[in-house]
């Protein structure tokens, strides 16, 4: 331990440069990680926290809300299935909206039991219960979709009452507005009179008792050809985009990955070979080897939990704030995993240096080998 800290105290700038250069880049892995979180929630937000466990669309529908119509005898079929207890018609239409003294565009989506297609992350406010009444993306609110406010639809000019707000409910990354099924066929038909109705875009089922998400998802797929029924999880995962998204960050992240322990282990071995003699000489005077491990092991320590540390510090103000028009979180998750997985790669990274230790033989410094490759 004391030589361990003696050396990083006698070599400061050295060990606070890599402390600082694993913290940015501990800090650009966390950061891109809530990035990709927010990316997908307002995009998917609306599916993957709304009540529904399970989501049936229509077989053409590309597993997308905007794409699926679920006509009368297919919604008939899927009611009739064994195993579903409670169904209710889900819509979504995108329209152009008076707010905050702009027009904008905005995905309203109708419900017809709060129990399937109601969000669940209810921040303020109440419930719609009322034709008019809805309930906006709480991240929108500064755009005009705040508690209480007015909301005009164009064309048309039915106004909608903003009386509860939700977080994370985005759709297609635009502001989103839940309400009752009622009002969004209002909605459509002052916006367009020749309309007839409105086909819901999905079927949202809670599975009787005793019957799994994924039993009733089997069974209205069996029966209904023209169904495709999902859990919600499969229905955020499989939407299209997402997936993308996904497998870009993926890539991003194993790069991050591959550096950090790269930069940990390519410092902690230059500093092993230019320290050659120094630990040479510590052998033949009585060190043991496995002492010279632990001050190394005790170094690497030490300078990833202080980057890692300085990563949070850094990352923590900003994830509760907005790029954009996109709102972020603080992933906690995210930040225990990268943590320990960084934290376990920096470490392992140092045993080609331990192994250049293990390696020394006292004898060498009466020659002045110092250590071999």
């Amino acid at each position: 331990m004391f030589l361990a800290l003696n050396e990083i105290r006698r070599a400061l700038v050295r060990f606070s440069l890599l402390a600082v250069t694993i913290g940015l880049l501990v800090f650009l892995i966390l950061f891109q990680q809530t990035l990709q979180s927010g990316l997908i929630t307002s995009f998917v937000g609306a599916i993957q926290h709304q009540s529904a466990p399970v989501l049936v669309y229509s077989v053409d529908g590309l597993r997308n809300l905007e794409g699926s119509v679920i006509l009368p005898d297919v919604e008939k079929d899927i009611r009739a299935v064994d195993g579903v207890g409670v169904a209710g018609r889900i819509g979504q239409g995108t329209f152009s909206v008076h707010a905050g003294g702009k027009t904008t565009s905005a995905a309203i989506i109708g419900f017809e039991d709060p129990r399937v297609g109601a969000p669940t992350t209810l921040a303020s406010g109440r419930m719609p219960d009322a034709e008019g009444e809805v309930v906006a993306l709480e991240s929108a609110a500064d755009q005009g979709f705040g508690l209480g406010e007015m909301v005009r639809v164009e064309p048309g000019g039915t106004e909608l009452r903003i009386v509860g707000q939700a977080s994370e409910i985005g759709l297609h990354a635009s502001p989103t507005l839940f309400t009752t099924y009622g009002t969004l066929e209002h909605v459509v038909a002052a916006s367009n009179p020749q309309a007839r109705g409105i086909a819901p875009a999905a079927i949202g089922v809670i599975p009787r008792d005793g019957v799994s998400d994924a039993q009733v998802v089997e069974r209205i797929d069996s029966a209904v050809p023209d169904a495709e029924a999902l859990t919600r999880a499969d229905a955020v995962a499989s939407t299209p985009g997402v997936a993308q998204i996904q497998q870009s960050f993926r890539l991003i992240f194993l790069l991050y990955g591959l550096v950090v322990p790269l930069v940990t282990g390519l410092f902690f071995l230059i500093l092993t070979l230019q320290k050659a003699q120094s630990l040479t000489l510590l052998r033949a005077v009585g060190a043991t080897a496995g002492a010279l491990i632990w001050s190394l092991l005790i170094q690497v320590v030490v300078v990833m939990v202080v980057g890692i540390g300085l990563a949070v510090a850094m990352y923590t103000p900003l994830a509760s704030r907005r790029l954009g028009g996109l709102p972020l979180r603080f992933q906690t998750g995210a930040v225990v995993f990268w943590a320990v997985a960084l934290f376990v790669l920096g470490v392992l990274s140092a045993l080609v240096s331990m192994r250049r230790v293990l390696r020394i033989e006292p004898i060498e410094a009466t020659t002045g080998a110092g250590v071999t490759a």
